[in-house]
């Protein structure tokens, strides 16, 4: 990331989230998982927001699923360039604030020393909010593995169900995340702050990177959780984040799919992050105690 444009786009790639560096091997199940109500049925796959080339095609199970479902279901259309600007927007300070006066003096110098590896230059991130401007390293560490947002199997879908013309539905969309980050206070900001550069700084976000991806392509949910459990353990706060910004937000979006279940002749290919369909509180089980089929594809 060598000037502000591409640092726009990632930190707008940024606000989807929160996630073997060979081509996408073979597997027995892919992470795709069909599910049936008594009149219709949706596929939900876990995505990962950055990505390699030879990922692509992805595997046969889930390219037929998108390609049967007439309606793509992301959490945010990341090209939509409007709300993508209003998302930026939101995550940077007004001038004369900035993340120097925000956070304290030894964790922005432990923040600067970091910029080198990533040829990001002081000025260019100088007016990004605390959480945002760490997730951008992170967002650069997946990129110095080979993982680029480019790639990104979100954008995948997107650019795929533009270009054959289905509809494209936002399960939550821009604002309702622009809405989420805003509630971060103080005390998370500068928490998550000094623990990212914690994990940075450690190798605990290569080995969290990596981890993810494999597991990811094992079509391993289980392993996924794992993984998360294990940055969680480390880093302080990095829980609570996860329960606001992973499994609050389920409601909402069961009820969404429960509509397109019940109410809805469409199929519909529903793409959100890898995460949000592990473990009990995932999406996936989440519809399984409602009584819905479910079965891993």
């Amino acid at each position: 990331m060598k000037n502000l444009r591409s640092i726009t786009r990632a930190l707008a790639l940024l606000a989807l989230v929160v996630p073997a560096l060979a081509a996408m091997p073979a597997a027995a199940v892919s992470y795709l998982w069909e599910v049936s109500s008594l009149t219709n049925r949706v596929y939900l796959f876990g995505t990962v927001h950055a990505g390699k080339r030879e990922w692509y095609p992805l595997p046969r199970a889930v390219e037929e699923a998108f390609d049967e479902s007439r309606v793509l279901v992301v959490e945010a259309d990341i090209t939509n360039a409007a709300a993508m600007a209003r998302s930026s927007k939101a995550m940077m300070y007004v001038w004369p604030a900035n993340l120097s006066t925000h956070v304290p003096a030894a964790e922005y110098a432990r923040f600067r020393r970091l910029l080198p590896r990533y040829s990001i230059k002081e000025g260019e991130v100088i007016q990004i909010k605390p959480f945002m401007a760490v997730s951008l390293l992170v967002f650069s560490e997946w990129s110095r593995l080979g993982f680029v947002p480019n790639y990104g199997v979100d954008l995948y879908f997107l650019t795929k169900a533009k270009a054959e013309k289905k509809q494209i539905v936002e399960i939550e969309g821009v604002d309702t995340q622009i809405r989420l980050m805003d509630s971060l206070t103080n005390k998370e900001n500068l928490m998550l702050f000094k623990g990212t550069l914690d994990a940075l700084e450690s190798g605990l976000t290569d080995e969290q990177v990596k981890g993810l991806v494999a597991a990811w392509q094992a079509g391993d949910p289980d392993a996924i959780l794992e993984v998360a459990r294990r940055y969680n353990e480390k880093i302080p706060g990095a829980r609570e984040f996860e329960n606001k910004f992973i499994w609050a937000r389920h409601g909402a979006m069961i009820e969404k799919i429960e509509g397109y279940l019940n109410q809805s002749k469409e199929r519909h290919f529903i793409a959100v992050g890898a995460l949000h369909l592990a473990g009990p509180d995932g999406l996936v089980e989440r519809l399984r105690r409602k009584g819905f089929i479910v079965r891993q594809r």
